[in-house]
């Protein structure tokens, strides 16, 4: 049965990337974007030229809207979800790019879960320049995955130019401080991994010693590595910690070495979420 369930899951990722053959084009000009789509306009972007930060970063955004009652999917969607995408070929004076996502919502449909965000998403974009002070030109594209009753893949490219010094974003600040907090600082003390073979992976058996979070927690697992297949975690409370097993399945489908420092677990309550990067113990 679970393996039936494995196989579909893997069909559903394997019909993700034909639909990625049929993506809708949208076209992001300097600092706006819009994307078209069946039905039209779907989702509509904006890039939010930020500031410079005291390590000389730059800290922009894109900012996407969607028609109401659209969705768009999390950096890890759930089975059900399309996962997003960059690419920032052709970009001048950059070295690195990191991505500061906000804490997701949980959608279940058909009884299939996914992670992501209803109507709007802002996702603050830290760039990091090859010189620092001098201009940053970016020309991105971002794949993603909307959904109403029915989900598709769409398309943004966009560039801007991004010089000076910038000024400070209520909004890119706003989606910075809807991060989920990192363990440290959520009162995570330890959290022990159990990983052990199956027929076609791993087994995971974590657990995380935190406080209970508000409402139902939910949690998440990433395997480090966007190839290896993760089911849908269990969750369930024994006093102080949160037990969470899930499977891993790698593209050969066997057994694997897997580095427990790679794994990130997310927690999400009702009203904030946890990150929690590896497994430590006391």
């Amino acid at each position: 049965m679970l393996r039936g369930l494995r196989i579909v899951a893997l069909m559903i990722r394997f019909s993700r990337l034909l639909l990625a053959a049929a993506m809708i084009a949208g076209t992001v000009s300097p600092f706006s974007a819009k994307a078209g789509g069946a039905p039209q306009d779907v989702v509509q972007a904006k890039i939010l030229g930020g500031w410079v930060t005291e390590n000389g970063t730059r800290m922009a955004a894109l900012h996407l809207r969607l028609l109401p009652g659209w969705k768009t999917y999390w950096r890890a969607p759930g089975d059900s979800g399309i996962p997003p995408s960059f690419s920032w070929k052709g970009s001048k004076n950059l070295g690195g790019v990191q991505y500061h996502w906000p804490s997701p919502e949980v959608f279940t449909t058909y009884g299939m879960r996914s992670i992501g965000y209803k109507d709007e998403l802002v996702l603050p974009i830290e760039l990091h320049p090859r010189h620092p002070g001098q201009p940053i030109v970016i020309r991105g594209r971002m794949d993603l995955g909307v959904c109403e009753t029915i989900c598709m893949p769409a398309h943004l490219t966009f560039k801007a130019e991004l010089s000076g010094l910038g000024a400070s974003d209520p909004t890119i600040h706003d989606a910075l401080a809807q991060r989920p907090v990192p363990g440290s600082r959520a009162g995570v003390s330890s959290v022990d991994c159990e990983l052990e073979p199956i027929s076609d992976g791993l087994a995971l058996q974590a657990t995380i010693r935190m406080p209970r979070l508000q409402g139902e927690e939910v949690a998440l697992v990433e395997a480090g590595d966007p190839h290896i297949w993760v089911s849908e975690p269990d969750a369930h409370r024994a006093g102080n910690a949160l037990r969470v097993t899930a499977d891993l399945v790698p593209p050969t489908g066997r057994p694997m070495a897997l580095d427990r420092s790679a794994l990130r677990f997310t927690v999400i309550g009702a009203n904030h979420a946890v990150d929690i990067q590896g497994c430590t113990t006391n």
